[in-house]
């Protein structure tokens, strides 16, 4: 049995790279095209995808030159997300990561502040670390200077790095090259947002394709379409994945919500009641400290949103199952 590491998965075909024992790719190492029994799928019915880009896998060769999945290692961790396209279950964006960058742009299109809090509460809810890169920092202009330091200093005061970013700023690609090296990252965010840009910066030579955004909806067109575990120059390894419009929340119930937002999370205890929902019910300290200023007003609205989406969740599978 040969120990590797699956670098892309195509849905049907994965390329498995044979690693060390500290899952550094051995030198010299061919990439593998490797198959998945099927005995994999039937045991992950909850899963769009039972074998993940970041995986470590044992796997036998084949006659043929390609490999077959013996064993699939338990996982450290991973970034999942709710299936989309009708599918039911878990989709695993990416496994065994040091951490996590949600990539949003100043502009062309606009950063959301509710896709950056869904990202943070499902990274930090599946064990990794998240940060926050607001890349085109060029395309600002000298009246976003003030929202943009609002922004910088709300995520910073709650804990979270947040960096700008322009392929056209040396530094900043030196940055985050930086906090990369010798690290697994992941690099999530819709499309458009210039996730390939950045990444052909950080390592020069890649040259993956790049898109464009729509000048009709400032949404952009997927360039990337499966995600893939690139080596870097300086050390770890990055995972390009392909552009998300919406972060489907999976796995957590509305009750929990709450322990993932820090500013909230030291007030629950001081709520009147313990199941306190923190949307209307008498002596909250969550909405008492919102009405004194003490919690922004994004912040709020995002738990509103995501604790008012997996509470209809559940009233439409209560209703379907009527």
């Amino acid at each position: 049995m040969i120990y590797g590491r699956v670098i892309k998965s195509t849905g049907k075909w994965y390329k498995v790279i044979s690693c060390t024992d500290n899952g550094q790719p051995v030198e010299g190492a061919e990439v593998i095209m490797c198959q998945l029994p099927g005995k994999f799928r039937l045991m992950e019915i909850q899963q769009t995808n039972p074998l993940a880009v970041g995986d470590f896998v044992d796997f036998t060769m084949l006659d043929d030159g390609g490999g077959m999945v013996q064993h699939i290692h338990e996982r450290e961790n991973r970034i999942s997300r709710k299936a989309t396209h009708g599918r039911k279950g878990e989709q695993i964006l990416v496994s065994n990561v040091d951490q996590a960058f949600v990539i949003q742009a100043l502009a062309q299109p606009a950063y959301r502040t509710g896709f950056i809090d869904r990202f943070i509460v499902t990274a930090e809810a599946f064990g990794v670390k998240p940060l926050i890169v607001l890349n085109k920092a060029d395309l600002g202009k000298e009246s976003d200077a003030e929202s943009i330091g609002r922004l910088i200093d709300l995520y910073e005061s709650l804990g979270y790095s947040l960096i700008l970013t322009s392929i056209f700023d040396e530094e900043s690609i030196k940055e985050l090259q930086g906090l990369m090296k010798d690290k697994t990252s992941v690099f999530i965010g819709p499309s458009g947002t210039g996730k390939t840009s950045l990444l052909n910066a950080i390592q020069p030579g890649l040259d993956r394709t790049v898109g464009e955004v729509s000048t009709f909806s400032q949404k952009g067109k997927h360039t990337t379409t499966y995600a893939e575990l690139i080596p870097l120059d300086t050390g770890g390894y990055v995972v390009d994945t392909p552009g998300i419009r919406e972060f489907g929340l999976i796995y957590l119930e509305p009750a929990e919500i709450a322990s993932y937002f820090v500013e909230l999370k030291p007030l629950r205890e001081k709520c009147r009641y313990y199941n306190c929902t923190h949307l209307h019910e008498p002596g909250c300290a969550v909405m008492e400290a919102f009405d004194r200023g003490e919690i922004s007003a994004s912040r709020y609205n995002s738990y509103i949103s995501m604790f008012e989406s997996l509470e209809d969740e559940i009233k439409s599978a209560g209703s379907r199952k009527r």
